[in-house]
C-alpha cells in the first residue's frame, strides 16, 4: 500500500483547520475518518504530516545458522514433508514454527518441495478420455404418455 501523498494531507488538513467536519472532510477527499484522525495525532505529536516510515513486518521465524541447518537437513533427507522438517528444527534447534514457516524458508533458501509419490502410478492408465468425459446426466428428450 502506498503512502497518501503529502500534497493531499496538507489539502485535508487545511479544510480541518478551516473549521470543516471530520467526516465532511472524509467524504471530499475520499479518505477515511480514522485515517483523517491519525494525521491530527501525528502532527499533534512530530508537528510533522509526512508518511511514516514501513514498520518492517515480523522477522522470520527459521532464519540464520536455523537456517543452514534446515538445508542440510533437506540434503540429508531431501523427500522430508514440511511436517518432518517442523519437527526436525523443534526437536533438534529448538525451533517451534508453523509448516508454513518452514515453507517460506526454504523458499528463501531457494528449495522447493520434492514432490514424490506416496502410491505408485496406475499401470492400466484413465479408463475415459479427457475431452470426452462420461456423461451420466438422464436424456431431456419428453416422454410419450403410455397407452393402455
Amino acid at each position: 500500500m502506498e503512502a497518501i501523498e503529502i500534497d493531499l494531507r496538507e489539502r485535508v488538513l487545511r479544510a480541518i483547520d478551516q473549521g470543516k467536519s471530520r467526516v465532511e472532510t472524509a467524504a471530499r477527499f475520499e479518505v477515511s475518518n480514522a485515517w483523517i484522525g491519525k494525521l491530527l495525532r501525528q502532527r499533534r505529536a512530530t508537528g510533522s504530516i509526512a508518511p511514516l516510515p514501513h514498520g518492517g513486518g515480523s522477522p522470520p521465524a527459521v532464519a540464520g545458522e536455523d537456517l543452514e541447518a534446515l538445508r542440510r537437513a533437506v540434503e540429508r533427507k531431501p523427500d522430508a514433508t514440511l511436517e518432518e522438517l517442523g519437527k526436525f528444527l523443534a526437536d533438534d534447534r529448538g525451533v517451534r514454527c508453523s509448516e508454513m514457516a518452514v515453507c517460506r524458508a526454504l523458499r528463501r533458501l531457494g528449495l522447493g518441495l520434492k514432490k514424490s509419490r506416496s502410491t505408485p502410478a496406475s499401470a492400466t492408465g484413465p479408463t475415459w478420455s479427457r475431452t470426452a468425459p462420461p456423461s451420466h446426466k438422464k436424456s431431456r428428450r419428453p416422454t410419450r404418455p403410455r397407452s393402455s
